[in-house]
């Protein structure tokens, strides 16, 4: 007879991994890194817990986007004044903050309850090569 194995909290043991995002499409390196997050590698993947990993991603000014998303793709927001949407191309964000852009598809990708903010929690995005997590000895993730 077969037992089906409950995922405990002493269970979960987290790792690092760094990637970097130079010449990446969004979309394909976005669906891998919220794999990551999720835990969906791991034998000791469960839906309803957090079993992801951390994940640094450097780089992400140089990230690519396919066919005519650049100026095509918008992101909005909202100031909370009357009239106050806003509306910005893709190329322009990459230009002014180009870390929001794969937060912003990662974040798309993860469950929208709780459990997605926790998973989101462990993305860390820098538009430049540099990260502040060496301490973490992150592996290379190798996409």
């Amino acid at each position: 007879m077969n037992k089906t194995h409950a995922t405990k909290l002493s269970d979960i043991k987290r790792e690092w991994y760094v990637v970097d995002a130079q010449g990446r499409t969004l979309g394909r390196l976005a669906t891998r890194i919220a794999s990551v997050l999720k835990g969906k590698g791991k034998p000791i993947y469960s839906p309803s817990m957090d079993t992801g990993d951390y994940v640094v991603v450097v780089n992400a000014e140089k990230i690519v986007a396919t066919g005519r998303k650049l100026d095509d793709k918008m992101y909005y927001h909202h100031t909370g004044y009357p009239g106050g949407l806003v509306e910005i191309s893709l190329r322009d964000q990459l230009a002014r903050h180009p870390e929001r852009v794969l937060q912003a598809a990662v974040r798309g990708m993860l469950p929208h309850n709780r459990l997605g903010r926790a998973m989101f929690k462990k993305l860390k995005v820098y538009a430049g090569a540099g990260h502040p997590h060496a301490v973490h000895k992150p592996k290379k993730l190798e996409l």
